[in-house]
């Protein structure tokens, strides 16, 4: 009885709350002459607050047009804008700037459900010894992350020297499919030099991990934060319309980066306890993504025009 009146209790406070806040929306739309978008886009800066907000303010709307406009495809989002500008009966002459920061926080939006998408297709795509492509794509690491050594062949236990478990890396890759070796491969090809630094300190006796095997782990990691959301704060804020697979790879090396400076920090007694570390580093980069000014990669900071938009 008391759980039923518990849960009755919660119901009528949420419809409570959510008439209240209707009428509120009511009252300041009233007072200030401008709807919840304009008031969001006029008072809020942009990047992640603004484009969270705008997301929210959709998602939570009455109207299906509102409600369908954070999911439509790319091409569709300049006539979604002129569609919600005809609804609320906004003048986009005499608000012109309005639409272009509506534009913005589409774009970001649905871009981030895409972004989603194409990371998922590589999860979901097992590495295929012969495809010659992922076979192009597996030699390239080598190369890039041990320039003077040549592989003697293939199938060779020199692979454990990058840090792969056996003498073939294909069956290392099926947690995470062909995104495992994507990221590795970006950050070996794009960052050579802190690459091989960070190989060359995990096979260090105080150090001491595999550095493809937590690569792909740190992909896990990395694949995980984009799912759950958590990264919209920190996409929000560096791309100034759609997040890309580029971007995603630039905070996977971030990561690397982090995740490497972390281990050493930690100092373990050994690589059992890769899990209690990874866990409290998770943790940490989660705290720092619930900042809505957080950008974790300050470098890869997006462009002068989001400023202005």
């Amino acid at each position: 009885m008391k759980h039923f009146l518990r849960m009755l209790i919660q119901v009528c406070l949420y419809f409570y709350c959510k008439f209240l806040w209707r009428c509120l929306k009511f009252v300041m739309r009233k007072l200030t002459g401008r709807c919840e978008l304009q008031r969001i886009c006029y008072s809020t800066k942009p990047g992640a607050s603004r484009t969270m907000k705008i997301e929210t303010s959709l998602r939570d709307s009455k109207s299906k047009l509102l409600q369908t406009s954070v999911s439509v495809h790319s091409d569709a989002i300049e006539k979604t804008i002129e569609d919600i500008m005809e609804l609320k009966k906004i003048n986009p002459d005499v608000n012109p700037q309005l639409g272009i920061s509506l534009q913005a926080c589409l774009l970001q939006i649905v871009g981030y459900r895409n972004l989603i998408a194409d990371v998922e297709k590589l999860r979901r795509e097992p590495y295929d010894s012969d495809n010659p492509q992922h076979e192009e794509m597996l030699l390239k690491l080598w190369k890039f992350l041990k320039p003077n050594t040549p592989l003697e062949s293939r199938i060779s236990k020199q692979w454990c020297e990058i840090g792969f478990q056996g003498d073939d890396p294909k069956t290392d890759f099926r947690g995470m499919g062909l995104l495992g070796l994507y990221n590795l491969q970006y950050f070996a090809e794009r960052d050579p030099a802190a690459a091989q630094q960070v190989l060359s300190d995990s096979l260090h006796p105080k150090c001491r991990y595999s550095f493809a095997i937590v690569g792909i782990n740190i992909t896990d990691l990395a694949y995980n934060l984009l799912v759950s959301g958590a990264l919209k704060t920190h996409f929000y804020n560096i791309a100034p319309e759609a997040p890309t697979l580029s971007h995603f790879q630039q905070t996977f090396c971030y990561l690397m980066h982090e995740f490497h400076k972390f281990w050493i920090e930690e100092d373990p007694m050994d690589i059992m306890e890769f899990n209690r570390v990874r866990e409290k580093f998770r943790k940490r980069i989660i705290k720092q993504l619930q900042n809505p000014d957080m950008a974790l990669c300050p470098h890869f900071a997006a462009s002068e025009g989001l400023i202005n938009m």
